[in-house]
């Protein structure tokens, strides 16, 4: 036979969950699931210690609800008992003892019942055993359920250690039922979510029909508008509880016993809260903790647990319980106790325990780096152990991985991490998208200036030609004329100049196509540093880190634009200077760097340099539209022009550099750039 789980008894409400791992980071058992990106409580898992209900702070963590049950028993007409955790002095601090009674006697209950006198009974059995055991026993209390339920499923070899004693709150019923007979209906209300669980085990008959923990009591009297104002006080129902009364605090069950905490022989130890019993079972466990008798709690004391509604501290609820037992010492009949605890000395509180395990099997070692490895943890060094997944280390957050309990992004420095390379690819994104949109919106420009400038040269073209015809006919005529011959030569030369603007204008406006053909690209820039005209003495070098020199190329628009580059970069260099001409790339693209240490481009005409007609030349040096052409020829060969300046750097003008990337092959034999 095996123990019921408490689970079922915690649920998680999604739409409040706001995943901050908190519940995963305070359950000793781990038995929060995150998937999906939601926190779930695994039925099997959980021990039903409340510790997720206790630190979640949005409320998401429900408790089964077990009023609807309490008040079908009390209408089914049967008698009905309450029997009272002794920690219910640190919940109703504002309700005196005899007055909670009474409102509790309203409810409808026949009994009601302090657990405290099973504990006196409990404590007596611990004596006992410990007695029998001798200095060799090694015992694990077994006064609190959820610690009963993780030792079984976490700890199964420690199951043979667990003291084969029932809880107080089983005890108190057994006695119920020997005086008022097996009819006799028994709810416990005290601050224990796992008693909900404690009372359904098949290992054991725990006689105890509900469980309510002091916040369902509390709505319940609200319900049914019973108040202290409307309430008469009313005294606990026979027997009467002992020092018993002390045991929800810690240690308490050896002051009970009797049983005296030795520091010296350290025989008997107590431990109490998730992260420390969690530590002292694996020390038991390896043999490092040589006790008789080990008092392990799962909160600190019974008087913190999930099932309280009180806010106050530790030492305030401490000081309620031990007021209240103080006081009723001052009137204990130690006589009539003596003879209630003689009445019941033959009670049977033995009980058993069974193994349910729920331990992680450890993974093969290739299968639990691979989980790490996708985790960005590829050495020793990058496992943090931070614990802010929940888990105390990396590795047991893959095991939990790998179980399927837990998620790669509870990671927290994974997330960052993958958090700042989803902002940089974002960051790429934007930047290409801002390039893109800047080119899209410079081939839209080109375009529309492309056909106003076809029109304007076509409607220019034939009366230039007529005027240039007549200027030079004239010129043979009256070129003997001194005084007609200089306005006549200056209206040719215009006129040509004019012609020679209309030629580029026709040429940025025309469709033409590219035409692509494999092409040396050394040759082909040598022939287009011959074809610039270079008085300046200038000296141009060719820099080549390319095996491969062939590209899919129209030579002829290709070398129109690097003659143009070339000559720009001539026109801003002092003479003798220098201009370098680096050819680079790969196998899939060619770049094309015409760098020169001239008077470079100031910032505010970087924007500017590929608009059709702007130039920085003096009238009659330029038309604006050799860059223009360059930029046009390059995007039809599907690929890129930079620029790179630094006239304004606080060293001085030291340059340009204008980078000219074109892909190596081409899909199609041409491409238009219509």
């Amino acid at each position: 036979m095996r123990e019921i789980s408490p689970t079922g008894f915690v649920r998680t409400v999604k739409e409040r969950c706001r995943i901050c791992y908190t519940c995963v980071r305070e359950c000793p058992a781990k038995a929060i699931r995150i998937a999906n990106g939601q926190a779930e409580v695994i039925a099997e898992r959980c021990i039903g210690c409340g510790n997720c209900v206790r630190v979640c702070s949005q409320k998401a963590k429900i408790v089964l609800d077990s009023k609807e049950g309490v008040y079908e028993l009390l209408k089914a007409g049967c008698k009905t008992a309450v029997i009272l955790a002794p920690s219910f002095p640190a919940e109703f601090v504002e309700i005196g003892c005899k007055r909670l009674v009474g409102m509790i006697r309203k409810l409808g209950f026949d009994y009601v019942n302090e657990v405290g006198f099973g504990a006196d009974l409990v404590a007596g059995e611990y004596h006992k055993l410990l007695e029998q055991g001798g200095a060799n026993c090694k015992y694990i209390a077994t006064s609190c359920p959820a610690i009963i339920a993780y030792v079984e499923r976490y700890h199964p070899d420690l199951v043979k250690n667990l003291a084969p004693i029932v809880s107080p709150m089983v005890a108190t019923a057994k006695t119920l039922h020997k005086l008022y007979g097996d009819d006799l209906k028994v709810v416990f209300v005290g601050p224990c979510i796992a008693k909900k669980g404690e009372i359904r085990s098949v290992n054991m008959n725990s006689e105890v029909a509900e469980s309510l923990t002091f916040i369902e009591l509390r709505e319940m009297l609200e319900t049914e508008n019973i108040s202290a104002e409307n309430t008469e006080d009313s005294e606990f129902d026979e027997p009467l509880a002992g020092v018993g009364a002390i045991f929800p605090i810690s240690r308490g069950l050896f002051q009970s016993a009797g049983i005296e905490e030795d520091l010296i022989n350290g025989t008997i130890a107590a431990v109490e809260g998730g992260n420390s019993f969690v530590d002292a079972f694996r020390e038991f466990d390896n043999g490092e903790m040589n006790v008789q008798l080990l008092e392990v709690l799962a909160c600190s004391g019974c008087i913190m647990g999930p099932g309280i509604s009180n806010k106050k501290p530790l030492f305030n609820r401490r000081a309620s319980v031990s007021g209240y037992v103080r006081e009723k010492m001052k009137n204990f009949d130690k006589g009539k106790w003596t003879e209630n605890i003689k009445c019941f000395e033959n009670l049977d509180l033995s009980r058993k325990f069974a193994i349910y395990d729920q331990r992680i099997k450890i993974i093969q070692e290739d299968g639990l780096e691979q989980i790490l490895r996708r985790m960005g943890k590829n050495e020793p060094a990058d496992e943090l152990n931070c614990g802010a997944c929940g888990y105390n280390t990396c590795r047991e957050h893959a095991l939990a991985i790998w179980k399927g309990l837990a998620e790669s992004e509870m990671c927290l420095p994974y997330t960052i991490e993958q958090l700042h390379k989803t902002i940089d690819d974002l960051a790429s994104s934007n930047n290409q998208l801002a390039s893109t949109q800047e080119a899209l919106m410079q081939s839209e420009k080109l375009a529309s200036m492309g056909q106003l400038a076809a029109g304007v040269a076509h409607e220019i073209n034939n009366p230039l030609g007529v005027v240039l015809m007549y200027a030079h006919l004239l010129l043979e005529k009256y070129n003997q004329d001194k005084t007609l011959t200089g306005d006549l030569r200056l209206i040719a030369e215009q006129a040509d100049r004019c012609k020679r603007i209309v030629g580029e204008l026709l040429n940025f406006a025309r469709k033409n196509k590219a035409v692509f053909v494999p092409t040396d690209i050394c040759e082909l820039l040598e022939k287009s540093i011959q074809a610039v005209p270079n008085g300046k003495g200038i000296k141009i070098e060719v820099e080549n880190t390319l095996e491969n020199k062939i590209a899919e190329l129209d030579g002829d628009q290709m070398s129109q634009v690097f003659s143009n580059l070339i000559s720009n970069a001539i026109a801003a260099t002092d003479d003798n200077g220098l201009i370098k001409i680096i050819i680079g790339g790969d196998e899939k693209k060619l770049d094309i760097k015409v760098v020169d240490f001239g008077t470079g481009i100031p910032k505010q005409n970087i924007s500017k340099i590929f608009e059709p007609f702007f130039t920085t030349k003096q009238i009659g040096k330029g038309t604006g539209l050799g860059l223009a052409v360059a930029y046009g020829i390059i995007k039809m060969h599907r690929g890129d022009i930079k620029v790179e300046s630094n006239a304004d750097s606080a060293k001085g003008p030291t340059g340009s550099i204008f980078t000219v990337i074109l892909p190596r092959m081409q899909t199609n034999g041409f491409v238009s750039n219509s």
